[in-house]
């Protein structure tokens, strides 16, 4: 062998060496990253205990145990990943593991999705996989937007088989994307929203530089259009919708959120570790190692135009923009380049996206694991509740807005929702809003409904007890004392608000349940 020939050999044999590295971080990482779901049978999320709730309703409906007060209603409307497919699952196995195994799929899918998208594009797997577990218990998948995550998962798989596709037979890829775009309908309108804007950003860049006709473009777009425009005429012949009306920007937000995005417990972290990671791309870009490709230029530019323009509720649905920055940090990779200049460079970068990920790892373990024994406290105090009540919640405080509140309380909020299956009981928090649940109350308690309400502070509950109501206290708690018999009070325990109206039954760390006395 030529002399000359020995640096290239040592060159490709040392790029070699710190790819198996870097495949082998990633493989380890994203084993302790599905820990979390694994080792607890009810996720810390917000939403989370709601959604199982409601997972046990549509499990048990037509059944001798079916819950009195709910009744499941379904129409041609999206948003129903977890209400079609974990009924289905918990005919296999318990309602609880089916539900958590759901979660689990969704994150598989984020995770195998993004590196399928990079494959596609690049035909090798690079940074997608550290950006999905960097971005795996960001602040919307770690409140538990559970249909959302499912979706975009899916969403990603769309993405990268139809850019496979993209230079293939036209019928084959009009097929393709018709399946994916029902798929997406069923699962999330939004996940169905980010695979249409990437596809339609990607195709629009395709048309400025690729010297495509006009009527070949016309017809790829229209494509791509055709299967989600039948869908919503399908969905509007049936009355069917997608959620409430409501629009609202909260602008105040939008420079917020980007700082607030990385963790969904520790805000102070959050922002810590994506000023690093923000600070740590932008020197990357400006040294010219990281580069954006003309499509990616084309995908970040449409992402922040749509994180800027789109409200922050939309159809009644909160935090839209909020999900619009998952959605860009799982896609964007695929269209980006890394080429850092020596191994050195190599190894701090490796070390630092594994740090940001075990950091929120290890914030998403402190808080899920102290959970267990929470969530097994209240699900035992379900025991001293006649079953068939109906149940209201209360909070000792307000915890303040989420951009910037301490969120490890947040997983309580909806906990009691789940009295919904241990008690037969009526908790008007539970998840029931038309067009995006399949599940109602009946209509003996659907005046006492908050389908999308937290719980209701306990000062507010206290002035209707004890004086005339104000003008402006909403009709489903005027009369609460009357119209309930159990509360349950969020929050570290106190004295008895009202000792001569409730009578305290059990009490934990993080709640009190009382019984309500009846007045003649």
């Amino acid at each position: 062998m030529a002399s000359s020939d020995r640096p290239t050999l040592t060159i490709r044999a040392r790029l070699g060496s710190d790819r198996s590295v870097t495949i082998t971080v990633l493989a380890m990482l994203a084993a302790v990253s599905f820990l979390p779901v694994l080792l607890t049978p009810i996720p810390a999320m917000v939403d989370y205990p709601n959604h199982l709730a409601r997972m046990y309703i549509l499990s048990q409906s037509g059944t001798p145990s079916a819950n009195p007060h709910y009744e499941v209603a379904w129409a041609f409307y999206p948003n129903l990943g977890m209400d079609l497919v974990v009924p289905q699952m918990a005919r296999l196995m318990s309602v609880e593991n089916a539900t958590r195994l759901f979660l689990l799929l969704s994150q598989l899918l984020i995770v195998g999705g993004a590196l399928l998208l990079e494959w596609a594009r690049k035909g090798r797997v690079h940074l997608a996989g550290f950006a999905a577990l960097a971005f795996l218990y960001c602040l919307p998948f770690s409140w538990g937007f559970v249909n959302f995550e499912f979706g975009l998962g899916l969403a990603l798989w769309g993405i990268a088989v139809y850019l496979m596709l993209a230079d293939g037979p036209w019928p084959l890829r009009f097929v393709v994307n018709t399946v994916f775009v029902a798929a997406l309908y069923a699962a999330h309108f939004f996940s169905l929203g980010i695979y249409g804007a990437t596809l339609g950003l990607y195709e629009l860049w395709r048309i400025t530089h690729q010297g495509i006709s006009y009527r070949v473009a016309a017809g790829r777009l229209g494509a791509l259009a055709i299967p989600a425009l039948v869908l919503f005429g399908i969905m509007h012949m049936t009355a069917g919708s997608i959620g409430s009306e409501g629009t609202s920007w909260f602008l105040g937000f939008k420079p917020i959120w980007p700082l607030r995005i990385m963790n969904g417990y520790n805000l102070t972290l959050s922002a810590m570790t994506g000023l690093a990671l923000m600070i740590s791309l932008l020197f990357a870009a400006r040294r010219g190692v990281l580069k954006l490709e003309p499509a990616g230029i084309w995908l970040a530019i449409g992402f922040a135009l749509l994180y800027l323009v789109i409200p922050s509720k939309l159809f009644g649905t909160s935090f839209v923009d909020l999900r619009v920055i998952p959605a860009a940090a799982l896609i964007l990779p695929a269209f980006c380049t890394l080429s850092l200049p020596n191994r050195t460079w190599r190894m701090a970068a490796l070390a630092a996206i594994s740090g940001i990920i075990l950091i929120n790892l290890a914030v998403v373990l402190a808080v899920w694991l102290p959970y267990r024994t929470n969530y097994a406290a209240i699900i035992r105090s379900f025991q001293k509740i006649d079953r068939g009540s109906r149940v209201l919640v209360g909070s000792t405080g307000d915890p303040g807005d989420p951009p910037f509140a301490d969120l490890t309380s947040y997983p309580m909020f909806y906990a009691p929702t789940l009295a919904v299956h241990y008690a037969n009981a009526f908790v008007p928090n539970l998840f029931t809003e038309e067009g995006k649940q399949p599940v109602r109350p009946r209509g003996a308690v659907r005046r006492l409904a908050i389908p999308y309400g937290g719980p209701v502070p306990s000062s507010l509950l206290t002035a209707i007890a004890t004086s005339q109501p104000r003008a402006d206290v909403p009709p489903f708690v005027r009369t609460w004392h009357q119209d309930f018999d159990y509360l349950y009070v969020l929050g570290p325990p106190g004295p008895n608000p009202l000792p001569d109206l409730l009578d305290e039954l059990d009490t934990s760390e993080r709640f009190v349940l009382y019984k309500i006395r009846r007045r003649s």
